[in-house]
């Protein structure tokens, strides 16, 4: 799927569902602006690293750079990111990990465009120095956890509504992460699927639950469960919610507009009412547009349908990909990354067919935001078939994470063999950052991070060591693209 060095318009719609194939982004002309101009960039953190804590590092399951640290001299560029992980290790199940948000010094020295790196040297562009970890805890300040909330519902109380809980603590399975200039900042959830406020010192301000639509419900009641049951612990029952966010399918996408007055957070696939039964029909998730002037209390103002891309696997088997990241670009437009599953290094497949970039442009999408369809009696998309009153987002291809001509610049690939090279499986992290080039004033730099599920062969973590299981050893990494986005510096 190569789409780089071309851009791409915003106004061609794209056929919703089978249409969507690898192919067809090698097809995609030209679009209005966008520009992908290459891969420039990559550095790894070591997948032993530990944190401050004394526990293995948790890479990235999102991503926010400060703008506001970032210099450019004469031998490159500095600054920092939070990078936020997720529940912890939890091949078998999950385990009493505490949510935290990592603090990231990066030193980077972009590769020329179209260049190769120097032998050697593919892979040490991004030099990236953990600096800090942050524990983020409840509003009383006592730990939360990463321990699945088999029915565990914590009442709600003053402003904030039910949440997940487990062992009488708040559950947690951070996904995405916008920080607001104040130091505070929003963290979307797997479980909730909720966004919550946290202080610049990590402690729970506030909490914004989703229409009712998104909510999982089991046997007509909340139940946060997502089958994963720490230790000990029974499953969910039934395995899957009746309505409501599909497991592990929560706010897996979110991000600040640029001029800071509207939060976007989408969901990783579509809800269990909308399709979201099955891998073919999980198509038609959804963006919320919430108003962010009260940080402390967000406002849903817009809804749109989004289409997840669609692909054959290699059984020729239709799948819909799902999304992982979103940068925003104003409160009509964003960048999407969406992925297959099961392959890549630390997975059992090695060849992914998915892993890409979207533009998603939601200016001529219907608004369904307080509407029927918020209700989880009745589906957008029933069998994953979208409700022909509803017109969703379009989506165009921007930048195919898999074109093994870029990476092999750098000396990584996608497919065989299998090794530390190839490509990981979950890339879920995005952020953009200026080139800071008044020759350039459009141009970016878009970080990509991967989550490595915290796999390695020297592991600790919560009072314990553990070893990865088939000797999967997957570093954190970073991919950079110097991107042109139009007008994004003017909002």
């Amino acid at each position: 799927m190569k789409i780089s060095h071309r851009t791409v318009s915003l106004g061609a719609a794209l056929a919703l569902f089978t249409a969507l194939t690898p192919a067809l982004a090698d097809s995609t002309a030209t679009v209005g602006g966008f520009v992908n101009k290459g891969l420039v960039g990559v550095g790894r953190i070591p997948a032993d690293q530990k944190d401050k804590f004394g526990e293995t590092f948790g890479s990235g399951s999102g991503m926010s750079i400060d703008a506001a640290s970032w210099t450019r001299g004469a031998d490159g560029y500095k600054g920092s990111l939070w990078l936020l992980p997720d529940r912890g290790y939890n091949v078998v199940g999950t385990t009493d990990y505490r949510p935290r948000l990592n603090t990231i010094h990066i030193e980077f020295t972009p590769t020329a465009l179209g260049a190769t790196p120097t032998s050697g040297q593919e892979q040490t562009g991004v030099k990236a120095t953990l600096a800090d970890s942050l524990l983020l805890t409840d509003d009383k300040g006592a730990d939360a956890t990463g321990l699945d909330p088999l029915n565990g519902v914590r009442a709600a109380n003053g402003d904030l509504p039910i949440l997940p809980e487990a062992n009488g603590k708040l559950a947690l399975d951070n996904e995405a992460i916008a920080r607001l200039p104040d130091g505070t900042m929003f963290i979307s959830d797997e479980y909730g699927p909720n966004i919550y406020r946290f202080s610049a010192d990590g402690h729970l301000l506030s909490a914004t639950q989703p229409p009712a639509a998104l909510v999982p419900m089991r046997k007509g009641a909340p139940n946060f469960a997502s089958d994963n049951p720490g230790p000990g612990a029974a499953e969910p029952d039934p395995k899957d919610p009746e309505t409501g966010r599909q497991n592990n399918q929560g706010l897996e996408g979110m991000a600040l507009t640029p001029d800071g007055k509207s939060l976007i957070a989408v969901l990783q696939s579509a809800p269990r009412q909308d399709g979201g039964d099955s891998p073919a029909t999980r198509q038609n998730t959804r963006a919320l547009v919430y108003d962010a002037s009260d940080p402390a209390h967000l406002k849903l103002v817009h809804e749109y349908a989004v289409p997840l891309p669609v692909f054959k696997d290699a059984k020729d088997k239709t799948k819909v990909a799902a999304q992982s990241e979103i940068v925003a670009l104003s409160d009509k437009t964003f960048v999407m990354l969406a992925r297959d599953s099961g392959n890549g290094q630390g997975a059992k497949g090695d060849t992914s067919l998915l892993r890409q970039i979207f533009v998603v442009d939601v200016s001529g999408a219907t608004d369904i935001a307080g509407g029927a369809f918020d209700a989880a009696d009745k589906p957008l998309a029933p069998k994953g078939v979208l409700d022909p009153s509803v017109t969703p987002a379009k989506l165009t291809p921007f930048i195919d994470i898999n074109d093994n001509k870029e990476l092999g610049r750098f000396g990584l690939h996608d497919g065989k063999p299998n090794d530390k090279n190839n490509l990981s499986e979950k890339w879920e992290a995005m952020s953009v950052v200026s080139v800071l080039d008044p020759a350039l004033p459009d141009d970016y730099f878009l970080f990509v991070g991967n989550d490595n599920d915290f796999l390695t062969q020297d592991g600790f973590q919560v009072g314990a060591p553990y070893k990865a299981e088939d000797g999967a050893d997957v570093d954190t990494m970073f991919l950079v693209y110097q991107v042109t986005l139009p007008g994004l510096a003017k909002k």
